[in-house]
This record gives C-alpha cells, sequence and structure tokens, in this order.
C-alpha cells in the first residue's frame, strides 16, 4: 500500500533533473550590433549626427530645386541665399533637357604676349583652347573632366558675369576674370614651352560662335557667319602664374631689377670719374 505513492512520486522527482540540462542548453542572446552597440554617450553623438545630416541633405535638395525651378515667391524673396549656397560648387546646367537646347558652337580662342629671356616682347598667334580640347576628347573612352568641362564652364562663367561691354557684374565678375585668365596662362604656357627668363606679360581671349545648320527638313532659319567677341588685354599677376613659374618669374624680375640697379650704379661711377679727369 505504501509502495505506490513511492513509485508515483520518483517521475515527479526526476522531472526538474530532465528540465535542468535543457535550460542549460538555451543560446545566448545575439550581440548588438550598429548604433544600439554603442555606450549610451556614443549613442546620442551618432544620433545628432545622423540628425545634422539629414538636415544638411533636405536643405540642400531644397536649394537645388528653388536654383533649377522658374521664378517665383520664394526666389524673389531668398534669392541671394539660394545663390550663395548653390555657387560655384553646386550649380546646375539644364541646358540639354530645356525646351530650345543650345544650338551653338562656341570655339574660345587666345594668345600672349611674352617678354623672353633677352628682354625683347613679342605676340604669339591665336590659339584655338576648344579645338585643343575636342581632339583630346576625339576616340577617348575616358575623357577627363577638365578636357571636358574646364574651358566651357569657364566661358559660360565669364558671360554669365558680364554685360555686352565685358563689363564684370560684381564679385562674380572679376571672379570669372581671373579664373580664365589662369586658364589661358597656364595653356598658352605649355603651348610655348617657355625658356629661361622668359615670362607671358599679358593675355587676351576671344570667342568664335557658330549656329549649328538646321536640318535639312526644317523650314528654320538660322545665320551662318560666325559671331566674333574679343576681350581686352588682361595683364598677368603673379597669382596668374602656376606656383613654381610664379617664383621663377619673381627671381627672373628681382635678377633684371639687380641688374638695372647695378647698371645705374656703373654709369653714375663712369660719369664721376669723367668729370673727376675734366677737373684735373
Amino acid at each position: 500500500m505504501d509502495a505506490a505513492p513511492s513509485a508515483a512520486a520518483t517521475p515527479a522527482s526526476a522531472a526538474p533533473a530532465s528540465a535542468a540540462p535543457a535550460a542549460s542548453t538555451a543560446s545566448p542572446p545575439p550581440p548588438r550590433a550598429g548604433i544600439a552597440a554603442l555606450s549610451p554617450r556614443y549613442q546620442v553623438a551618432a544620433v545628432l549626427a545622423l540628425a545634422l545630416i539629414t538636415v544638411t541633405a533636405c536643405v540642400h535638395v531644397g536649394m537645388l530645386f528653388l536654383h533649377v525651378a522658374p521664378a517665383n515667391t520664394m526666389t524673389k524673396q531668398h534669392g541671394q541665399a539660394v545663390d550663395d549656397w548653390i555657387y560655384p560648387e553646386f550649380e546646375q546646367n539644364w541646358k540639354l533637357f530645356a525646351p530650345n537646347p543650345m544650338q551653338q558652337n562656341i570655339a574660345v580662342q587666345a594668345r600672349a604676349e611674352i617678354r623672353t629671356g633677352d628682354g625683347t616682347t613679342r605676340t604669339t598667334g591665336w590659339y584655338d583652347l576648344s579645338a585643343r580640347d575636342g581632339t583630346a576628347i576625339d576616340g577617348n573612352l575616358l575623357p577627363s573632366h577638365t578636357q571636358q568641362n574646364e574651358l566651357r564652364r569657364a566661358w559660360d562663367f565669364y558671360v554669365a558675369a558680364h554685360d555686352a561691354q565685358n563689363r564684370p557684374r560684381g564679385l562674380r565678375g572679376e571672379l570669372s576674370e581671373r579664373y580664365i585668365r589662369r586658364i589661358v596662362v597656364m595653356r598658352v604656357g605649355r603651348e610655348e614651352h617657355l625658356g629661361p627668363g622668359a615670362a607671358i606679360e599679358r593675355v587676351q581671349v576671344r570667342s568664335r560662335t557658330t549656329n549649328v545648320p538646321a536640318p535639312e527638313w526644317s523650314d528654320e532659319k538660322v545665320a551662318t557667319k560666325p559671331a566674333l567677341r574679343q576681350l581686352p588685354w588682361w595683364s598677368v599677376t603673379p597669382d596668374d602664374v602656376p606656383l613654381g613659374k610664379a617664383e621663377d618669374k619673381a627671381k627672373a624680375k628681382a635678377k633684371a631689377k639687380a641688374g638695372a640697379k647695378a647698371g645705374v650704379e656703373t654709369e653714375a661711377e663712369a660719369k664721376a670719374t669723367e668729370s673727376e679727369g675734366d677737373a684735373r
């Protein structure tokens, strides 16, 4: 009579023992990843950084939209702020998608006035810089951004920042002049292979604009005569010359001044000697 309860109790007492191994084989929780794995202090910093990036991206997209959108109340009231944000790094040129895209070929040409090592001055012929860029791009599967856009965008920048009389419109006009002048000095210097003591003193730029002929099926009348726009001569400053060449130019000028000063002193001494001889 007493054995039955003891036998019935045996399975009940064995149940906890069998449950223990099951608990020990349970897998540990997975490690935290991403921001959750950081300490609270770094989590706060990460959240603030993400929020700042998100706000900046939204502001940038909004500024781009206002820049390319037609004139509206916002652009009339805050146009200067939009321009300050966009120019010059984020400027958008959507002429390709305009209802009437550009139908002109614009060739930018330049020449220079060079002072040679012996002190004489000569003027180079006109270099077609746009044609040289076209030659470098033609047949090149991976043309550089400089070959494709540097000169073209510089000239667009200049034209947009000057009136028909080549007068600059504010600081952007002056900036565009310096930009295109430096490009011309650099490229003409490559073509001329300036020797020791030689330097570019002045440069001049002109453009030759030709309309693209209308297709045969079109009744559109297009003027075929090229339009020339010639800018005045610009004096080259040390800031317009690449760094190494600017230093060489400064040394050459200092040497020339020293030579001229020595010549003047020698001439003065000769005159003084001559005067003393006459006095005797």
